[in-house]
C-alpha cells in the first residue's frame, strides 16, 4: 500500500511540475504574442523598446502569475473532473495576473501598447483553458477507447439528472469499463434528444430491439425517483434481453451488479424509529468506568456487545466479555483487538448458570462494575423451553448478583425489559423476578444494584427488523402476529448508551426506565421497512397478519401500577419507585422453583405465578 501511495505521489508531483512548466511557456509566449498581434503579425514592425519593456516584465509576469496560480489552487485541482467551475477559478486567476502585469509595466515606467495588455490576457486565458482541459478530454477519449476495445457497449435507461450522471461516471471512471451507446427514455420529449454526445433512442418498449440493433452488454437503470411498480416492469423488459441489467438506485450511489430491488437502499435502522435519535454525553458521566474492571455477562450478545464497544472508548482499566456462545465472543474479539490493541480485555467463555464459573471470574479478575446482559430473550421459544428460561435468566441472574455481593463489585447493572411489567409470558415473568432479586440483594448488600428498563431493540438479534429483510429478500410475504400490535422501540446504541448513563446514578435498589418516544405499530414498520426496500407494501409485497402467539401482548407496559417515576438529570431516564415484597418469603420461593425448574417441571409458570403476583398465564386478550 505504501509503494502505491509513494507512486501515486510522484505522478501528482510530476503533473505540477509539467504543468507549471508549460505555464511557464504560455506566460513567454502570451507576452510576445501581444505585441506580434498588435503589429499585424510582422515582426519588423514591432518597434525595439517594446521588445525590450517585455524582456525586462517576463521575470516578474511569471513569478507573480505561478504565485497567483498557486493561490488560486489550479495546481490541486483534478482536471480530469474538471467544469465550469474550474474555469471560473482559470478566468480570475489570468485577470488577476494581468493586472499585475499592468502594475509591474507602470511601476517600471515602460512603454506597452493599452492594447497589449488585452491580447496579452485573451490569450494566456485561452492557452490555460486549452492546457487543463485538454487532459479531461484526453483521458475522456481514452477510457473511450478501452471501452471500444474491451467491447463493453452501455445503455442507460432514464435520460434524467441521473441518466447523465452515470455517463459522467461511466466516461471518467477507471472502474467502469465500456461506451455509453444509446438512452432510453420514456418522455416524447427527449427521445430524438443528444445528451453530451449521447442520443435518447425511445422509450422502454424499444428496449429489446435496440440491444439487438447496437449489440448492447450492459443495461443501466438510473430511475430513482420512479415507483417500484415501474422500476419492475423496466426491470421485466430489460431481462428477456441477454444484456446484464444493473440499477442505479440513488443518485450519488455507484452502480452495483444486483438486479433486486431489496439491495438497492441501505435501510438505516434510524429510519424506522419516526423520531430524532436520542443523544447522550457519555463524556459527562462516564468517570465511573474509567480506570475499572468492568464485567459484560452475555459480552457477545446484541446489547452485550454494544455494551463492550462503548466501554471500551472510557479507558477502563480491563473489560472482561463473559458469554456462552463462543461464536459471538470470537467475532467481537477480532473486531475489538483490531481497534483497541491498547486495551486490556479478557474474553472468557462459560454459562451464568454455573456458580463454580461465575465465582472463579469474580475472584480472579474481582471486577468494579458488572454489566449482566446475559438471558434467554426470545418470547415464543420460552414459552416453549419455561424452564430453560427460568435456570438462566432467573438462576443465572441471581448467581452472578451473589458472586457480585461476595467480591464486593461497587455497581451491578440488570438488563431489564418491558416485558416485565404484567407479564403474559414467562420470558417477561423471568425477568421480573430477575428484577426482584436486584432489589433484594440491593437491600442486604454494599453493592449498588440497579435494574434498566426498555423495549424492543431495532436489529438486534432475534427482532422483527432482520425478519423482514429476510421476508423482504425472499419476495414476501411479511408476516404480522396482528394488526394492532404495538411496541416500543430504541436502536442498540441509544439503549446501550441510556443504560451506561444510567450506571452512573445508581444508588442501590432502582429500577431505571427509560424513555422510549411513543410507541410503533408493528405493521407501520413493516410497511416502512418495504416502502424503504424499494417495494410497495399490499402490491409488491404482501404483509400476512398470522396471530397473536402464546403469551403475547397487543402493547407492553414501562410501569406497574404501583411504581411512581421521578426524573434524573437526563430527561430521557426515569427512577420507577422499588415496590416493597417480603424479601425472605422470596428467597424460599427462589429455591423451591430452584427445584421445579431443575427437575423440568411442567408445572413451572403455575410456580411462577405465585412469585410474580402480575403474571397472567396465557392471557392473550390484552
Amino acid at each position: 500500500m505504501t509503494h502505491l501511495s509513494d507512486l501515486s505521489a510522484r505522478h501528482r508531483n510530476f503533473r505540477k511540475i509539467m504543468y507549471l512548466i508549460f505555464d511557464i511557456l504560455i506566460i513567454v509566449a502570451s507576452s510576445f504574442l501581444g505585441v506580434w498581434v498588435r503589429f499585424d503579425f510582422n515582426i519588423a514592425n514591432i518597434p525595439n523598446e517594446y521588445i525590450m519593456a517585455i524582456i525586462k516584465i517576463i521575470p516578474f509576469y511569471i513569478l507573480s502569475t505561478i504565485f497567483i496560480f498557486w493561490l488560486m489552487h489550479l495546481y490541486s485541482i483534478l482536471w480530469s473532473m474538471a467544469g465550469f467551475r474550474e474555469s471560473i477559478y482559470i478566468f480570475t486567476a489570468c485577470f488577476m495576473a494581468s493586472l499585475v502585469q499592468v502594475a509591474i509595466v507602470t511601476m517600471l515606467q515602460l512603454s506597452l501598447p493599452r492594447s497589449y495588455f488585452a491580447i496579452c490576457f485573451v490569450s494566456v486565458i485561452g492557452f490555460e483553458m486549452l492546457l487543463r482541459f485538454s487532459y479531461r478530454a484526453l483521458k475522456s477519449l481514452d477510457l473511450q477507447l478501452k471501452g471500444i476495445n474491451d467491447k463493453r457497449r452501455i445503455m442507460i435507461v432514464g435520460a434524467g439528472s441521473a441518466g447523465t450522471a452515470l455517463l459522467k461516471e461511466v466516461r471518467n471512471s477507471q472502474y467502469t469499463k465500456g461506451r455509453v451507446i444509446c438512452f432510453i427514455d420514456d418522455s416524447e420529449y427527449k427521445v430524438g434528444e443528444i445528451l453530451n454526445g449521447v442520443k435518447v433512442y425511445g422509450n422502454r418498449d424499444a428496449i429489446p430491439d435496440l440491444v439487438e440493433r447496437f449489440n448492447i452488454n450492459d443495461i443501466y437503470i438510473a430511475m430513482p425517483s420512479v415507483s417500484a411498480n415501474e422500476r419492475k416492469e423496466i426491470i421485466k423488459i430489460c431481462k428477456v434481453t441477454r444484456a446484464d441489467v444493473k440499477v442505479l438506485p440513488g443518485m450519488y450511489q455507484l452502480v452495483n451488479g444486483e438486479v433486486s430491488v431489496s439491495q438497492l437502499r441501505n435501510v438505516e435502522i434510524e429510519d424506522l424509529l419516526g423520531r430524532e435519535q436520542i443523544k447522550t454525553n457519555l463524556d459527562e458521566i462516564m468517570g465511573y468506568i474509567e480506570g475499572k474492571t468492568i464485567l459484560v455477562t452475555g459480552g457477545g450478545g446484541s446489547i452485550g456487545s454494544e455494551l463492550c464497544r462503548q466501554i471500551v472508548n472510557h479507558n477502563p482499566k480491563k473489560l472482561i466479555l463473559f458469554d456462552v456462545y463462543e461464536n459471538n465472543i470470537y467475532d467481537l474479539q477480532q473486531e475489538l483487538n483490531t481497534k483497541y490493541k491498547d486495551i486490556d480485555i479478557e474474553y472468557l467463555i462459560g454459562s451464568v448458570r454455573n456458580s463454580n464459573r461465575v465465582n472463579s471470574i469474580f475472584e480472579k479478575y474481582k471486577p468494579s462494575i458488572v454489566f449482566h446482559a446475559a438471558a434467554h430473550k426470545h418470547v415464543p421459544l420460552m414459552e416453549d423451553s419455561p424452564n430453560e428460561a427460568i435456570k438462566n435468566n432467573v438462576f443465572g441472574t441471581y448467581k452472578t448478583a451473589q458472586a457480585a455481593d461476595r467480591f464486593g463489585v461497587e455497581r451491578f447493572v440488570l438488563i431489564s425489559t418491558d416485558k416485565a411489567v404484567n407479564p403474559t409470558n414467562i420470558m417477561g415473568a423471568s425477568k421480573r423476578m430477575c428484577e426482584m432479586i436486584i432489589q433484594m440483594m440491593a437491600k442486604r448488600s454494599r453493592t449498588r444494584f440497579v435494574a434498566v428498563r426498555f423495549g424492543n431493540v431495532l436489529g438486534s438479534n432475534g427482532s422483527v427488523i432482520p425478519l423482514f429483510k429476510k421476508q423482504i429478500e425472499q419476495g414476501g410475504p411479511v408476516t404480522v402476529t396482528h394488526p394492532d400490535i404495538i411496541r416500543y422501540f430504541m436502536t442498540i446504541p441509544e439503549a446501550v448508551s441510556l443504560v451506561l448513563q444510567a450506571g452512573a446514578y445508581a444508588e442501590g435498589g432502582e429500577i431505571f426506565v427509560l424513555n422510549m418516544g411513543e410507541p410503533v405499530k408493528i405493521v407501520d414498520l413493516a410497511k416502512n421497512l418495504i416502502k424503504l426496500s424499494g417495494y410497495e407494501a399490499g402490491e409488491d409485497i404482501k404483509i400476512e397478519f398470522t396471530g397473536l402467539r402464546p403469551g403475547e401482548k397487543l402493547y407492553e407496559e414501562i410501569l406497574m401500577d404501583e411504581e411512581g417515576l421521578r426524573e434524573t438529570p437526563n430527561k430521557s431516564i426515569y427512577i420507577g419507585k422499588p415496590l416493597d415484597f417480603d424479601h425472605d418469603h422470596f428467597e424460599n420461593q427462589l429455591k423451591e422453583l430452584y427445584t421445579i425448574a431443575n427437575r423440568d417441571s411442567d408445572s413451572i409458570k403455575e410456580a411462577v405465578t405465585y412469585i410474580v403476583p402480575t403474571y397472567h398465564l396465557n392471557n392473550l386478550d390484552l
